[in-house]
């Protein structure tokens, strides 16, 4: 598919995509939907309204009905589509900086829509029949999806065992749509709960979207000088949890992953994970005798993978990538940032954050990005790649871009399907040859 990547519709707003695209979008959804009424939402970016505008207008035009949910987190929509039983759109760029923006498609059962039927949409694109003028649909705005969202939360996780070991969460929901939501739930967990850009501001003033080490400065001195026992981060939408212990250091996403599914996998389950999965994970699925599939990056190809194994009778108790975006399948096939950071509180009720992941460190990583522009860039890079991929005598998987497996650590590069990069991933037991695997392909990139 050339417009749904990785994880829906992202581009930079006005320039790479226009409210017209956001209107064709909504209006092919809404044919492949076939459903009386769509919830639509967004985060907090500066352009959401006009895309939402753009989206609802869509919908109405092909004769659905359109409910209004306003800002809260993607897992806020999802519970809504769920417990509604309506199909939805989430407007946002998820992790991406504050010029982009994104459409995410959601199905009645409250589950990202799977490849094939995002095939469906995206070939119904400009060809689509409007609805005559008595058939268009309405528009209503709903109030209390967070609240119902959060309430459904707290039904779900061990409350009692998180309150009663008093913990105090420092967080931090970078200004975007977990900032409606997150303070008040962890509050209602019985933590007493510190934030730090926690204002819903579409600029991102604070810092950008994207919960990695180099954005959490704040967090870290949040909870070194305040004692705190966890330290939160989430992404623009909040469908990602990031953590930081006690001591102030960031937890690795591999790690706190690890960590989860080790308390989750038993005999015979399967743990679903992106093509760059860490050894931790491969390690905690054989040590429960459970197994690990692989798929390509992205959200929406691990839940095809987790609906495939469900639907053979397989199961699938967690899933998810080291970027914080965790699935519980048995609570909703959807990644969700304050879920997760729950059940990880819930770990953390037992024994300090450092070491619930203790028997998870010992490996190092590495994560670059090399931007590119246009096409003959882009093949550019991606013939480099290729090159050194060929050339070095290392077990070779292509599942998606070039991951290279040695005895003593992996490397992978493949072009983002979100934003116009090449992402290059390494992991070793130590750093030094974590980086030197990172630079096998580095080197060759640089000299594109």
């Amino acid at each position: 598919m050339e417009l749904f990547g990785s994880s829906g519709v992202r581009a930079r707003a006005l320039a790479e995509l226009t409210p017209a695209d956001a209107l064709g979008v909504a209006q092919a959804a809404g044919r492949v939907f076939d459903a009386a009424r769509v919830a639509v939402a967004r985060d907090t970016r500066t352009t959401g309204p006009l895309f939402v505008d753009s989206v609802a207008a869509g919908l109405a035009s092909v004769g659905s009905d359109v409910d209004r949910l306003g800002v809260v987190p993607t897992p806020a929509l999802q519970a809504y589509c769920e417990r509604e039983g309506v199909p939805g759109v989430m407007v946002t760029a998820s992790h991406n900086p504050p010029e982009y923006n994104g459409i995410k498609l959601v199905g009645a059962t409250g589950v990202e829509l799977t490849r094939d039927r995002l095939e469906a949409v995206e070939a119904r694109i400009g060809d689509v029949p409007l609805a005559g003028w008595e058939a268009a649909g309405e528009t209503r705005e709903v109030d209390g999806a967070g609240r119902e969202y959060r309430e459904g939360v707290l039904e779900a996780v061990d409350r009692q065992r998180v309150a009663d070991a008093d913990l105090t969460v420092a967080l931090d929901p970078g200004h975007g749509a977990g900032a409606v939501t997150s303070p008040r739930l962890f509050r209602e967990l019985g933590c007493e709960v510190l934030t730090v850009n926690a204002q819903p501001d579409g600029r991102f003033p604070g810092r950008d979207p994207e919960p990695v080490a180099a954005n959490l400065g704040d967090l870290r001195r949040l909870v070194r000088t305040t004692d705190a026992d966890l330290g939160v981060a989430h992404d623009g939408d909040a469908d990602r949890a990031i953590f930081v212990d006690e001591r102030g250091e960031m937890v690795e996403g591999d790690a706190s992953l690890a960590a989860l599914a080790a308390a989750e996998l038993g005999e015979g389950d399967v743990v679903v994970s992106a093509v760059n999965a860490s050894q931790r994970l491969a390690d905690v699925a054989r040590a429960a005798g459970a197994r690990l599939r692989t798929t390509p990056i992205g959200s929406t190809h691990i839940i095809t993978a987790i609906q495939d194994i469900r639907a053979s009778d397989g199961s699938v108790p967690v899933a998810g990538e080291g970027n914080g975006g965790v699935l519980f399948p048995d609570y909703r096939v959807a990644r969700d940032g304050a879920y997760t950071a729950a059940r990880f509180l819930e770990l953390v009720a037992r024994q300090p954050a450092s070491q619930v992941v203790t028997d998870y460190d010992g490996y190092h990583n590495v994560r670059e990005k090399v931007a590119y522009e246009g096409e003959a860039e882009r093949a550019a890079l991606l013939s480099a790649i290729e090159t050194v991929a060929e050339g070095v005598d290392a077990e070779l998987d292509t599942t998606d871009g070039y991951r290279l497996e040695f005895a003593d650590g992996w490397v992978l590069a493949r072009p983002s399907g979100t934003e116009p990069v090449v992402r290059v991933y390494a992991e070793a037991r130590g750093p030094d040859r974590a980086r030197e695997l990172a630079d096998l392909f580095l080197d060759a990139l640089a000299g594109v």
